[in-house]
């Protein structure tokens, strides 16, 4: 670095920054797999089975670093171990239909219409922003699984029809045991006049 120039990623040059940050975005297509409209169930089953295989890179989101807080001697004095991890709400690899989902979560802020996580479990920086990494992922499959609804096999379909069978089946015969015991006793009220 040239003496008196800021660094490229200094808040003095924000324009540069969000050239980073929208790079870190573009190459991320081939990365993580792209999420189908919701009106193809399947294909939406299809990517999050995919998704779930997969890991979100680190230049998928915006990643910051800073002290944590509290008791753990000087290593949390001296170290910038928190890991906080933010993630815009339109990033592409997020599938549309879980988005509302998100927006529904702790984690959503809305001024910035992303996602933030903290991390200050582990003594590293690498191991703090792993665990970011798996929140977001977890946050976003079970947003992701909540809004599709997978039709059920015909199999499926015959095992419910079995079932409703039996239990009218079952109903009927209670009905006509009901039946046979109120005639008995009605039958036996006779037999005392």
């Amino acid at each position: 670095m040239l003496l008196g120039r800021p660094s490229v990623l200094s808040p003095s040059w924000p324009h540069v920054r969000s050239a980073v940050r929208i790079a870190r975005h573009s190459t991320l297509s081939t990365s993580l797999p792209t999420p189908p409209p919701l009106k193809d169930a399947a294909g939406a089953g299809d990517w999050l089975a995919r998704f779930r295989a997969s890991r979100i890179p680190r230049t998928a989101v915006d990643i910051a670093f800073s002290r944590s807080s509290g008791p753990g001697g000087q290593n949390v004095n001296k170290v910038n171990t928190k890991a906080t991890v933010r993630c815009p709400l339109d990033s592409s690899w997020i599938p549309p239909w879980a988005r509302d989902g998100l927006r529904q979560s702790p984690y959503f802020v809305k001024s910035t219409r992303s996602i933030l996580l903290t991390s200050t479990v582990h003594r590293s920086q690498a191991r703090n922003v792993d665990d970011c990494l798996s929140k977001l992922h977890a946050l976003v499959c079970s947003a992701a699984s909540q809004q599709i609804q997978n039709e059920p096999s015909e199999e499926q379909r015959e095992r419910v029809r079995v079932l409703e069978r039996n239990a009218n089946a079952q109903r009927l015969l209670q009905k006509d045991r009901r039946s046979q015991t109120k005639r008995r006793r009605a039958n036996s009220k006779l037999d005392w006049d």
